[in-house]
């Protein structure tokens, strides 16, 4: 075996591997641009032009990338570095960077240096002077030029809603004045409505610009911005901002799509049919898979009448046409018929129809086009019949041809074709075949034809399903299907939610029931065995691990009617628990602490303590879940009236309308009593919020209602335990969960 031995070039190999696999991981990234930084410039090069590969308008990775290059006096890369990213990147401290450079470069030139820089001082201010950032930039003219020009920067950088403007606009006051009193009077007067448009513009678009991170990589979208004009600026000083807060916006957006276009589509609507191709051109080369952007790219081409252009994008979307999307040709399709004529149309059918890649879409997209802007169904027709051939076992496709022959109103031909497809779908696929065959039955056909199609339909779809002998029954649910139109029902919307309720009720209970007597076989004879598919041949595997039955208790309530009687010192009458709460999990607390039973009770709400006495005993460990949702849906479960006595409670169990089990025995309710009983055994905390509130007369219904819940049950626990000597109890809010007492 031959050893392996890292070293520092190994590990960078395997750091740049790690960034490829998953190239837009941003940690990753922000991992290299720290290791580069302390890098020499030619090992860090590298690594500077991977990550703006991936990231071209990360303004942060190219100012790192020129001062790079600056600090070892590498004054043509940075050119042509700053000839690459100025463009793509409107930030200000990018821009800023290239004037330090520029200065540096023309410092040792005088006048014509001066000259220099004044050019790409103007040449920074028309592209980024509208940035909200860029007050300082504003005015470093000044150090070069003075008093027209000054004024004349001035001017301009107080009109720019920037986070300076403020300060801008004091000292442009100041300038004037030091020149001339009275000439500063009129021009501060001039601009000051200016000013002060700009300053509420300023602090509207700080409210957006200060949840921006700035140094946020351009992703792909994982998951608003406003074009206006607040300050009626001039049309082209209008358009000037917008444009560049789409660029800015593209420094980080760089991979979506609706930005992309909807840049375009400003160009467009402002009559910049060059501009919006170009821009077109960036986003394709951003986003090189998006077809979306590549037909409206050729939509655009196409309106302007550059047909041959338009050709070569969807050429381009069409590839060597064999792995070309069925829509591509479909799209292609149209757009020949549109420009050349319906023979180029036809003529690239034939050719798509060979693709590999071809669904049944194209053909019925080809046969539609014949049929609706070519008016001739005979083409159509055959086209159709076509595909039949090669789309039988598509239901799709069948849906769709009966669609074309229903708008030639040829019932001989649909009826035809629905039984040639049934006779070699299988019935799992042909759920919605027979939904359009008996709806067209209803339409064309008598009430002869569409039951024995409704009857069918169900004979067929028995088989796919484990109630095949429950879906041949006849139900209410088909006289409302035969007897609906479009909108409207034979019946209210109510009616439709029973019977869907019951349909779905019926289904998953015979499920279970059958599902029961497969794995018990309880009450099942050898024919009825047989008929279930429990043959001789389905024993069990011979070795087989099987619990200690001995050791088994079957859960009944009713054979430990005396155990378990809830602790009272005022009612000696007391139903037990396992007569009163059938559920398994309730009756376990019968041999628990009394303090533990008193916390389960205090925690019940009076409102689950009612359901569960509405439920049936159950013969076994658990209640089946289907049967206890039916008995939600059928119960009277109380919702929390107050001003019950204890007599009522204790009269009788809440009736229950659904005994799916067959015990006809009552299950009575936790009487008053026994909730009073659990109230005696405060603790010592419960009795000090007691004396707090001796002095509260009125009852819980009668407080207001407190704004904090915390607040409602601790009073309402408190004032449960002032009364607990009075004879009688009330349910609280059956939300709540909680017991409230009654003074009366």
């Amino acid at each position: 075996m031959s050893e392996t031995t890292s070293n520092p070039t190994s590990a960078a190999n395997n750091s740049n591997q790690t960034a490829m696999l998953d190239k837009y991981n941003v940690e990753t990234a922000e991992i290299l641009a720290n290791e580069a930084q302390h890098l020499p410039i030619s090992e860090a090069a590298p690594i500077y032009e991977q990550l703006l590969t991936v990231f071209p308008t990360a303004a942060k990775y190219w100012k790192q990338y020129l001062e790079a290059q600056m600090a070892v006096n590498n004054d043509e890369a940075a050119k042509q570095i700053f000839s690459r990213c100025l463009l793509n990147c409107f930030q200000i401290p990018l821009w800023r960077c290239y004037i330090r450079f520029i200065r540096k470069v023309n410092e040792k030139k005088g006048v014509e240096g001066q000259e220099e820089t004044k050019k790409a001082f103007d040449f920074m201010l028309n592209f980024v002077g509208a940035d909200i950032a860029s007050g300082p930039a504003q005015t470093m003219q000044e150090e070069s030029q003075r008093m027209t020009a000054v004024r004349k920067a001035y001017q301009k950088a107080i009109v720019t809603p920037t986070h300076h403007v403020e300060q801008l606009w004091k000292d442009y006051e100041n300038f004037e004045n030091s020149v001339s009193r009275a000439l500063a009077k009129g021009l501060i007067s001039e601009y000051q409505p200016k000013y002060n448009s700009a300053k509420a513009v300023y602090r509207e678009q700080k409210k957006y610009v200060d949840e921006i991170d700035w140094n946020m990589l351009a992703v792909p979208p994982t998951g608003t911005y406003k074009r206006g004009n607040p300050q009626r600026i001039d049309g082209n000083s209008s358009n000037k901002r917008v444009l560049y807060t789409y660029e800015q916006c593209l420094m980080y957006l760089y991979h979506y799509p609706d930005i992309w276009y909807d840049y375009t589509m400003w160009h467009a609507r402002n009559g910049s049919i060059d501009a919006a191709i170009k821009v077109f051109q960036r986003a394709l080369k951003a986003l090189p898979d998006s077809d979306m952007l590549r037909y409206a790219y050729a939509e655009l081409e196409e309106s302007r009448g550059a047909i041959q252009s338009a050709k070569k994008i969807y050429e381009s979307l069409l590839g060597d046409g064999v792995n070309a999307t069925p829509l591509v040709h479909i799209q292609f399709i149209r757009f020949l018929r549109r420009t050349e004529g319906v023979e180029a149309a036809r003529k690239y059918f034939l050719d798509a129809r060979k693709s590999p890649n071809c669904t049944y879409h194209v053909f019925v997209a080809f046969a539609m086009m014949a049929f609706c802007l070519d008016k001739d169904p005979k083409v159509a027709h055959n086209v159709f019949e076509a595909g039949l051939k090669r789309f039988m076992h598509d239901p799709g496709y069948i849906l769709e041809y009966a669609d074309f022959l229903s708008r030639l109103n040829d019932d001989r031909n649909i009826r035809a074709l629905f039984e040639r497809a049934l006779s070699s779908l299988p019935p799992e696929e042909s759920v919605e075949v027979w939904k359009r065959f008996a709806q067209f039955e209803q339409t064309y056909g008598d009430l002869s034809s569409m039951l024995k199609v409704e009857q069918r339909r169900k004979e067929a779809l028995s088989r796919t399903g484990e109630d095949g002998t429950a879906a041949l029954e006849s139900s209410l649910q088909d006289v409302v299907s035969r007897y609906s139109f479009m909108d409207l029902w034979p019946c209210s919307s109510r009616d439709l939610d029973h019977l869907a309720r019951q349909e779905w009720l019926a289904k998953n209970i015979c499920k279970k029931v059958e599902k029961s007597l497969l794995l018990k076989g309880v009450g099942s004879t050898g024919a009825e065995k047989s008929a279930l598919g429990l043959t001789a041949n389905s024993g069990p595997a011979t070795k087989v691990f099987c619990p200690d039955t001995s050791q088994m208790v079957v859960y009944d309530p009713r054979q430990k009617s005396g155990s378990g009687v809830l602790p009272s010192t005022t009612a000696p009458v007391v139903p037990s628990i396992s007569g009163t709460l059938p559920n398994p999990s309730l009756a376990i607390a019968v041999s628990r602490p009394a303090n533990a039973l008193d916390e389960i009770l205090k925690s019940t709400p009076p409102a689950l303590v009612a359901f569960i006495s509405s439920l049936p005993a159950v013969e076994g460990p658990s209640p089946d879940v289907d049967i206890v949702l039916s008995i939600c849906l059928q119960s009277n479960i109380p919702t929390g009236q107050t001003g019950l006595s204890t007599q009522q409670l204790a009269a009788g169990p809440v009736p229950s309308t659904s005994d799916l089990s067959g015990s006809t025995k009552s299950h009575p309710i936790l009487s008053g009593s026994s909730f009073k009983s659990t109230r005696d055994r405060q603790t010592g905390k419960r009795k000090d919020l007691d004396r707090q509130d001796d002095d509260e007369t009125a009852t819980a219904q009668s407080l207001p209602l407190p704004r904090d819940v915390f607040k409602i049950r601790q009073s309402r626990k408190a004032r449960g335990a002032t009364t607990s000597q009075t004879p009688s109890a009330s349910f609280g809010s059956a939300f709540s969960g909680e017991l409230s007492g009654s003074t009366g």
